[in-house]
């Protein structure tokens, strides 16, 4: 183990290189070898790059977005699939010539979200790599949610290509018009942004903004005007990406929309998130590739499979060969954690909460057993993320794998219902966490919650779909039967995940008291400081990574348990963000927080089922209340824990805008930490 974390910390060593130059090799060889002729290899090529020309367009909203204003936008994609939508809505729907809808799509609304994004993130101009990742990824949802209130999926939006007519061959290569169109904006695009941002003034100033706004501004480069033009500027690139790629006569969906616009986020990292030309041509290669793999590669269903995740695996590959991130001195510091209590108090107060879910399964209403076992189960799951993100600072995108192991394993191993099933369900999880841990060792913030994700995607595609796993069927998980008590109804079983919620409640404040807990909190403050005075920083990322998974593998267990049956649908990849989400609201610091976003993530299927006209404004609600807490890493449970001790009024805390580097609160908790 060892020697696999050193390698994943220098992975830009000679053999490594060595290794990726022999892959390429094999690559094209593969491809050489496969094709039926040349014109068959030709052919897919150059479909290939009519593909990539959508990804470059689309990856170079972003870049241009990273690179003057410092923040990655996750809501980039949906911002293409919303304008998709309104293209809809204006040329189909209303009936306005295709021409005329595309300019006002990109010259009217695009600019006006670009406007509102703008607004949106200015508030937090000087806030952490986390809060902007994190309020991005509430657009993100927020978009999801207006666009399943407006056009649900029973409208059955469909558009046609932009332009009508024959295909056009290109030797033995036929090109919808659409291709074409495609490949000249791309060249359109990358020249005028690249002129734009080297040649003219406003990209000078746009770039020198990002390095020093205060300094750019009193050369003359007001930063608010220049920010409103970058944000502008890649909603326009989204909008035009999201309209490119929904002209192909297929249904409209708004998550399959949205994913496809990201899998342009390989290729900006190929550019690094600066470079236009490596993006463009990660784009292209992302494209060429997902076409040479429809005969490159074996027509068997696993390897159908490694075809579907290539964008997640040209994502997780090229955030492999990012050079590793410098280790972090500070962090922004949030309200005052409130006090973790004692193992006494900590004991008290789960028993207390057990007795409550107790009488809550009594009193309750037979048909809302299942809502509120279902919000219990989340909040047990969120415990995983307390310990990762609100303990040790590290963004996780992929605890629903975990959750989908622990499903797995319990219902295929000892009979579906045994205790060593749920035990089996978090050690099935350990090495998946292990994995994802390994990223971690050398990468941070940002990349970190993108390889997370893309792991998340490659997981879904690889594992979830196998057919030795979920496959195109489902698992049948029943529940506990432990010394003889059977917990198959439905109030029995809401006590039993009250008690497993408290006892992995009271395990985890255990270690946020202890000397791992203290290592945690150093490690959120400042890595730097941590490795000067000794700290281990690899061996406790990938304890604290290996330790999370396993408890969201029991949470699976669990929710396998809860649903009797489990299958790769429930755990698709965009269930990763809507759960921080509620993390964020409920509050990622303290175990009251997972469970009040537990309970709130638990009315996302009640409302869908019950009011299913209005689950789109949930999720858009939901985008609402993260901005709002954006600045409150403590969330809904830090505001109530401030009302009730008088903390953090005005005028008694100041720490939102305090620098760690310049608090002692981070030199505390690394002093301590080697206690």
């Amino acid at each position: 183990m060892t020697a696999v974390v050193d390698w994943f910390a220098g992975i830009r060593t000679k053999p490594t290189r060595a290794i990726a130059v022999v892959l390429v090799v094999y690559y094209v060889v593969r491809v050489w070898t496969t094709a039926g002729d040349s014109g068959q290899l030709f052919s897919f090529t150059v479909i290939g790059i009519a593909e990539g020309c959508l990804f470059a367009i689309a990856a170079s909203g972003l870049v241009l977005t990273y690179a003057t204003t410092g923040v990655f936008n996750f809501a980039h994609g949906a911002v293409g699939m919303v304008s998709a939508y309104v293209f809809y809505s204006l040329t189909i729907q209303h009936g306005v010539p295709v021409p005329l809808g595309v300019l006002l799509v990109l010259v009217v609304f695009a600019p006006l979200v670009g406007l509102a994004t703008e607004r949106v993130m200015r508030s937090f101009r000087d806030a952490s790599v986390q809060t902007t990742v994190v309020v991005t990824i509430a657009l993100f949802v927020m978009c999801i949610g207006l666009a399943q209130k407006f056009w649900p999926p029973e409208t059955g939006a469909r558009l046609e290509p932009l332009i009508k007519g024959d295909t056009i061959k290109i030797w033995q290569a036929n090109l919808t018009r659409d291709n074409v169109l495609a490949l000249v904006l791309a060249v359109v695009v990358a020249l005028a942004l690249r002129s734009l941002l080297f040649v003219s003034r406003t990209g000078v100033a746009m770039r020198a903004v990002v390095d020093n706004p205060t300094l750019a501004g009193l050369n003359g480069a007001p930063p608010i005007t220049i920010a409103r033009y970058s944000w502008i500027l890649g909603s326009v690139l989204a909008s035009l990406s999201g309209i490119l790629l929904a002209s192909n006569g297929s249904s409209l969906d708004p998550i399959v929309l949205t994913l496809f616009v990201a899998g342009s986020y390989g290729a900006a990292v190929v550019g690094k998130l600066k470079s236009l030309p490596l993006t463009f041509a990660g784009a292209i290669a992302l494209g060429v590739m997902k076409q040479h793999a429809s005969f490159a590669l074996p027509q068997t269903s696993a390897w159908q499979s490694v075809q579907i995740a290539i964008p997640g695996i040209f994502l997780f590959a090229a955030l492999l060969l990012v050079p590793a991130a410098k280790l972090s001195v500070g962090r922004i510091v949030g309200a005052r954690t409130p006090k973790v209590p004692n193992l006494p108090s900590s004991v008290v107060r789960a028993a207390v909460f057990v007795g409550a879910m107790a009488v809550v399964a009594n009193a309750a209403p037979a048909t809302r057993l299942f809502d509120i076992t279902t919000g219990l189960i989340y909040a047990l799951l969120l415990l995983s993320l307390v310990l990762l993100t609100g303990y040790s600072g590290q963004i996780s995108l992929c605890q629903y794998v975990f959750l989908a192991m622990g499903a797995w394993a319990m219902g295929t191993f000892f009979g579906g219902h045994s205790v060593w099933g749920i035990v089996l369900g978090g050690l099935v999880a350990v090495p998946l966490g292990v994995i994802v841990s390994l990223p971690a060792l050398r990468l941070q913030g940002l990349y970190l919650a993108l390889v997370t994700f893309g792991f998340a995607s490659i997981a879904r595609d690889l594992l979830l779909q196998n057919e030795h796993f979920y496959g195109a069927s489902s698992v049948s998980v029943g529940r506990l039967h432990l010394l003889g008590i059977k917990f198959d109804n439905d109030k029995a079983y809401l006590v039993l995940c009250a008690i497993v919620f408290a006892i992995v409640a009271i395990g985890l404040l255990a270690l946020r008291r202890g000397s791992f807990g203290r290592r945690l909190a150093a490690l959120r403050d400042s890595q730097a400081a941590c490795a000067t005075i000794g700290l281990d920083v690899r061996r406790t990322k990938l304890a604290v990574f290996t330790i999370s998974a396993f408890t969201a593998g029991i949470a699976g267990a669990m929710f396998g348990g809860l649903k009797a049956t489990a299958d790769a649908i429930q755990f698709d990849p965009i269930n990763n963000i809507v759960l921080l989400l509620f993390a964020v609201v409920g509050g990622v610091t303290t175990v009251t927080g997972a469970l009040m976003g537990g309970a709130l993530f638990a009315l996302l299927p009640f409302i869908q089922s019950e009011y299913p006209d209005q689950s789109g404004l949930v999720f858009a609600g939901v985008a609402v209340a993260v901005v709002a807490l954006g600045r409150q890493p403590n969330g809904l449970a830090g505001m109530f824990y401030e009302a009730i001790t008088g903390r953090g009024r005005p005028g008694r805390e100041r720490a939102n805008s305090v620098p760690a580097g310049n608090a002692p609160a981070g030199t505390r908790e690394v002093a301590r930490a080697t206690a």
